[in-house]
């Protein structure tokens, strides 16, 4: 995937639809939306079946997808995309579509609703949900003075075949696109070499590390803070817990995901009245209590079991840099032997 330097992470929006029943208006007139969805199934669509039933707007036939293929997909259809919504859990994706021109401009009463670090400069998207990188670790067989602090420690002989990472995941692609824009190319595979040599162990995506951790296979693992929380409350006798490293650390990095509305979208109104519903009370309590994502809204506090994290300094890491680097961060990856 070519990716460009963007400046933007991710942004949908939605307008309320008129119209009980009949044929669906066009030119920003109401009508069913649209939406390519880089986030699973299992996690939006509660959402979107809220949204209809609160609003009387219909979500169209949403297509599920990774986020880089969604993204590549619409910039292929271009002007004939069918799209009015696309929800993206990488930023490389949306930072990507930002770059071709085709993501359109957010009214100024949405992003309002959100802290300015976690918006677009230019307007083209908005964060709709967050999640920071933590390690996990297994409580039987790690002792908390044994943690690290920094990222740059699991690559010490102590770690030697006790860390499991999800290379080919593409929360772990932005996490390492986003270190190479903190302290450079060459400390970023020194780094990658290091986990290698230390025996690092690779896993398909970030619950299949959370699993592993659990059942003792690792000690530990990079991932998503929200993973563990979700095996907890599917098994209270998980055995795994995080924890987060030092707040200045590349390791403890913080992630943005949301939504843009396409520029090619003939239904704008209720495509805006969709983003702000996910920035609204319901949907961002749902990423807060059910998926234990951060939520991002102003005045929205995460569940109570999650740790405070520093989301108004997310803007000192510039996302629009990954729509650049994506694809020379898979070549760094792979060059260190890693394959996810």
């Amino acid at each position: 995937m070519q990716l460009r330097k963007a400046s933007a992470l991710l942004i949908p929006m939605a307008l309320l639809a008129a119209a009980c029943g009949g044929d669906a208006e066009t030119a920003d007139g109401g009508g069913p939306v649209v939406v390519y969805s880089g986030r699973s199934e299992e996690l939006i669509q509660p959402i979107l079946d809220d949204f209809e039933a609160e609003t009387g707007i219909e979500v169209s036939a949403p297509r599920y997808g990774g986020s880089d293929e969604l993204a590549l997909l619409l910039d292929e259809e271009g002007g004939s995309t069918p799209a009015d919504v696309f929800i993206s859990q990488s930023p490389g994706a949306v930072g990507f579509l930002e770059e071709q021109g085709v993501l359109a401009e957010l009214p100024d009463n949405v992003l309002a609703l959100v802290d300015e670090a976690v918006r677009d400069d230019d307007k083209r998207w908005v964060g709709i949900s967050g999640r920071q990188r933590v390690l996990v670790y297994n409580t039987d067989q790690v002792e908390p003075t044994e943690l690290p602090s920094s990222i740059f420690d699991l690559t010490d002989p102590q770690w030697k075949g006790r860390i499991g990472i999800a290379p080919g995941n593409g929360s772990f692609q932005d996490f390492v696109s986003l270190m190479r824009t903190q302290v450079g190319d060459d400390v970023v595979a020194e780094w990658l070499d290091g986990l290698v040599a230390n025996d690092v162990q690779t896993y398909a995506k970030n619950s299949a590390i959370v699993a592993a951790v659990g059942r003792g296979e690792v000690d530990a693992g990079l991932v998503n803070h929200y993973y563990n929380y979700r095996a907890i409350d599917e098994d209270p006798n998980h055995k795994g817990l995080n924890h987060q490293l030092a707040v200045d650390d590349p390791g403890s990095v913080l992630i943005v995901t949301g939504a843009a509305i396409l520029s090619e979208s003939d239904n704008k109104t209720n495509a805006e009245k969709l983003v702000e519903y996910l920035l609204g009370e319901s949907a961002q309590r749902y990423f807060a209590d059910e998926t234990f994502e951060y939520p991002l809204a102003n005045g929205v506090e995460p569940s109570r079991d999650i740790p405070a994290a520093p989301f108004a300094e997310v803007g000192t890491v510039d996302f629009g840099d990954l729509g650049d680097s994506l694809a020379s961060t898979r070549e760094l990856i792979e060059s260190a032997g890693l394959e996810g």
